[in-house]
């Protein structure tokens, strides 16, 4: 049979641990139903959940690749005033954060939060990367006009008191 076709700029799919599909597959035979008899029961449940995590998976992936989708057509805009910039990246910003997502840096690659900053010469601010390398908060960018976007997975916060790097 043939593979589906991923399109070349496509995240990988995420492996599955070896017999994690079979065990998925009898637990849906089986009528999903969680038994103890011989312990089957936790393959069962562990099988399920396997197969919830990929379909969760899948479904993060597609929503995550229909917003890149839709921020890449504002790419190379502004719009016009310093206001309506922020207001921009604070709604694009809200609803990232609201799926677990954040813009990639296009300097370096880092999970990033897009700002507007005032600058001067710039009465419409310019587009920023804000996002914290080793420890120290850094500003990436500077552009008039709106960045590419690409998204990542936002990073999972440092537990209170746990020491800066560096």
């Amino acid at each position: 049979m043939n593979a589906p076709q991923r399109p070349p700029n496509a995240d990988p799919p995420i492996p599955s641990p070896p017999n994690e599909e079979q065990e998925a597959e009898n637990a849906c035979r089986g009528g999903g139903e969680i038994t103890q008899e011989d312990g089957s029961g936790a393959a069962v449940a562990t099988a399920m959940l396997a197969e919830l995590k990929r379909e969760m998976n899948r479904l993060q992936r597609e929503i995550r690749l229909a917003i890149q989708a839709q921020l890449a057509q504002m790419s190379g805009r502004t719009l016009g005033s310093m206001e309506a910039n922020r207001e921009l990246a604070r709604s694009i910003q809200e609803m990232l954060d609201a799926h677990g997502l954040r813009v990639r840096c296009t300097h370096c690659g880092h999970p990033a939060i897009l700002r507007v900053s005032p600058r001067a010469g710039a009465a419409a601010g310019v587009f920023v990367f804000d996002h914290t390398i080793d420890g120290r908060r850094t500003f990436h960018g500077g552009r008039v006009l709106m960045p590419e976007i690409r998204l990542v997975a936002k990073p999972a916060r440092r537990p209170r008191g746990e020491q800066k790097a560096g």
